[in-house]
This record gives structure tokens, C-alpha cells and sequence, in this order.
């Protein structure tokens, strides 16, 4: 499935593009600061409007998917039974810390993609060479899918794999920031494969034991993807103060806590101090 998701997340923004931006569009983006007021709105409504048509066909085909799910037979998952002196969702640490983790690391996964055609831009990078670096991070991330699929669990543990990611996860945000910038686009990059077995560890680790909970737990951790809006706004607003590249400063505590829950997070069973 994921395999499935970054091969479409490679291919749309290319269609996307080869749909909106047309060849002599550079010297459009050039002139703009040159046109007139009036003549500048009528050429961005021009451009925005390019991007009408292939909304309403993506549009048209979630609608479709929406009444396929809508019609079909779901199963429903048989995890009924009780948890011994467990009334709430928030008597379990590892869980709740896990939300926490799904929040962030989908934060720091829609900032190695979303950023990086801005990141580029500011070396003086053409936007219509610009446009291919997300898919080159998508296609770590399939790298590492990959990889999972061949050695989990033959050669190593979905934990430990988990694990090492994280590791990798410290390692790049440090070498983003601390590496001159045209080679820190490129670990910006490589930011997709460290971010490919993380959301697959996290959700095992979380949903543990919970039994009749494990539905709303499951919920709960799917409420921590709003991380995937609210970090770039922290993104962002450093960015503005301290430079596009420093802002990845964002991505080191957050691939820190990850390393934290794969190391011992999820193995917190109540909130008493290093409690497990």
C-alpha cells in the first residue's frame, strides 16, 4: 500500500506540472515583477485558472472511490476483549506517546517533500528542474519500502528497523543543516528513505495490547496526521526569520523523540516515572 501511495505521490505532481506549467512559463515568473498591476492580476488569474480543470477530475474520481467504499463489505476487526483496570484511552502511555510520534513523523515526511522545491528555488534552481525533487524523496521512501519488505523479518525486526531509521532520521536533519547547501538538498532527499518504516513501526508499537480499545486507538493515532499541517506553519515561520535552510532545525527534535519512542517510548505501560 504504501509502495502504491509514493509511486502516485511521484507520478502526480509530475502530471500536475506537465498539465500547468507550460515551457515559456520561466519567463513569465521573470516578467512578473515588470507588468503592470492590472496586467500582472490578468496573467496569474490566467495561470491560476490552469488549475480548474484537473481539480474537478480528481474531484470526480474521490467521489467515485467514496461511493465504492461507500457499497462495499468492510470486516470488522474482533479485538473485544477487556484490559484488566483500563477505562480510558490516556491509561495508556505507549499509545498516547504514539500519537504523538504519528504527529511528528508525518510532519518531518510533508516537510522533506513539500519544502524542497522552495529549498531548491533558493539556490537558484529552476522551477521547472525544481519540480522533480519531491519525486526523488518519494522514491527513497519506495526504496525503502523495499528494502522492508525484503529483510522484515528475515534479517531484522520491524522494531529494530524502525530503529535504525530514526537513527538515520538525527543523522540527516544534522547533515541538512550543517552541510553546504547544494549538498544538503540531496540529504534533504535521502530524508525519504529514513521516514519509509517509521509510520509501520510506530502503529504495531502503539496498538499493543489494547484490546477493546484498539479501534479507538487506531483513531486516535489517525487524528495525530495533522501534524502534517501544523508543522510546516513552524516551518515556515522560522524560515521567514532565520533562512530556509536553518529552518530543518524543526527536524532534529522531532526525529529525537522518534529515536525516544523506538528506543523506549513504546514500552511505557503507565505514566509512573521510567515506568514500563
Amino acid at each position: 500500500m504504501g509502495i502504491c501511495n509514493k509511486t502516485a505521490g511521484i507520478l502526480a505532481p509530475l502530471l500536475f506540472a506537465a498539465v500547468i506549467l507550460r515551457p515559456n512559463d520561466s519567463i513569465l515568473f521573470k516578467s512578473l515583477p515588470l507588468m503592470r498591476e492590472a496586467e500582472r492580476a490578468a496573467a496569474l488569474d490566467a495561470l491560476i485558472r490552469r488549475v480548474i480543470p484537473p481539480y474537478i477530475c480528481v474531484g470526480v474520481v474521490l467521489f467515485g472511490l467514496g461511493c465504492l467504499v461507500r457499497y462495499s463489505s468492510l470486516p470488522e476487526i474482533g479485538t473485544e476483549e477487556a484490559v484488566e483496570g483500563k477505562n480510558s484511552l490516556l491509561q495508556f502511555p505507549h499509545l498516547v506517546l504514539g500519537a504523538v510520534a504519528i504527529f511528528l513523523h508525518v510532519g518531518t515526511q510533508v516537510l522533506a517533500i513539500d519544502t524542497i522545491i522552495g529549498y531548491a528555488g533558493s539556490m537558484n534552481i529552476p522551477l521547472l528542474e525544481a519540480k522533480v525533487f519531491p519525486s526523488y524523496t518519494l522514491t527513497a521512501t519506495i526504496g525503502g519500502y523495499l528494502m522492508g519488505i525484503i529483510c522484515i523479518p528475515r534479517f531484522i525486526s520491524q522494531a529494530k528497523a524502525f530503529l535504525v531509521c530514526t537513527v538515520l532520521g538525527v543523522a540527516l536533519s544534522l547533515l541538512v543543516v550543517l552541510s553546504r547547501t547544494e549538498n544538503s538538498i540531496w540529504f534533504l532527499v535521502l530524508l525519504g528513505l529514513a521516514n519509509s518504516l517509521i509510520w509501520a513501526g510506530i502503529w504495531p508499537l502503539a496498538l499493543d495490547s489494547l484490546g477493546r480499545f484498539t479501534k479507538a486507538g487506531a483513531s486516535l493515532l489517525v487524528m495525530g496526521l495533522c501534524g502534517n499541517a501544523i508543522l510546516p506553519l513552524v516551518y515556515g515561520w522560522l524560515a521567514d526569520r532565520n533562512g530556509l535552510q536553518q529552518a530543518y532545525w524543526i527536524l532534529l527534535p522531532c526525529y529525537c523523540y522518534l529515536f525516544f519512542y523506538a528506543s523506549y517510548g513504546h514500552r511505557i505501560r503507565n505514566w509512573g516515572i521510567f515506568s514500563q
